[in-house]
């Protein structure tokens, strides 16, 4: 297993990556076959958040679904020990639901209770150019303003919805994008009030469709 320490606005000690290191270690009793953690340290310098000064991100990568896992504190140490506790416990529940589908072959329902609500799409506002490689992180800046945007790319497997919330509560997201395998639609699915959750879908493929056949209706009949 590979653990990756990185850090932004700051600097990482010998010390500090070795008490990861080894602050993580459990991960691979709860997941043999993880190939990758990658554990991000953000400093925030505005002294006003002071309290919350440091960010710990950890994401595990293997063959499943990425679990993530983030928490913020005063101090390095006390992130890391919140987020550590946050992942193994998404791993654990990783690990339960892959002993539950190879004991009855087929999936489950979330564990958690869910009433799921279908809203209307919003128009989103113009945002810089998005990344085009997996995983790749870009930081721009958006127009004449100070506002800093960060766009990730991630591979869009097709995923039921049910599927869609449980990888949503793996990385602790409120929401979580994805592609419908049934309908091919991008989706989101989010946390609302409660035990409840919501789904936005944008109606490409209906659109698409509409306009093949109003351009088939335009093409003239041959004489």
């Amino acid at each position: 297993m590979e653990i990756v320490v990185k850090g932004r606005n700051t600097e990482i000690a010998d010390r500090f990556r070795s008490h990861v290191e080894e602050k993580l270690t459990k991960i691979e009793q709860l997941a043999p076959r993880v190939q990758r953690v990658d554990v991000e340290l953000t400093h925030e310098r505005n002294p006003r958040q002071a309290d919350q000064a440091e960010r710990i991100e950890i994401t595990v990568r293997d063959k499943g679904p990425v679990i993530r896992a983030e928490a913020r504190a005063s101090d390095r140490y006390g992130a890391l020990d919140v987020a550590a506790g946050k992942l193994l416990e998404r791993l654990r529940r990783a690990r339960d639901r892959r002993k539950d589908h190879h004991r009855y072959a087929v999936p489950e329902a979330v564990d958690v209770p869910a009433t799921l609500v279908t809203e209307p799409a919003q128009e989103a506002p113009e945002r810089p150019a998005p990344p085009t490689e997996p995983g790749q992180a870009v930081e721009t800046q958006l127009g004449d303003s100070p506002v800093i945007v960060r766009q990730k790319c991630h591979e869009a497997t097709p995923m039921t919805v049910d599927q869609a919330l449980y990888e949503m509560e793996l990385v602790g997201h409120p929401f979580y994008l994805f592609i419908d395998d049934e309908t091919g639609q991008p989706c989101v699915v989010y946390h609302r009030h409660g035990w409840t959750y919501g789904v936005i879908r944008l109606n490409t493929v209906v659109a698409e469709k509409a306009e093949a056949n109003h351009a088939s209706e335009r093409v003239p009949e041959h004489v």
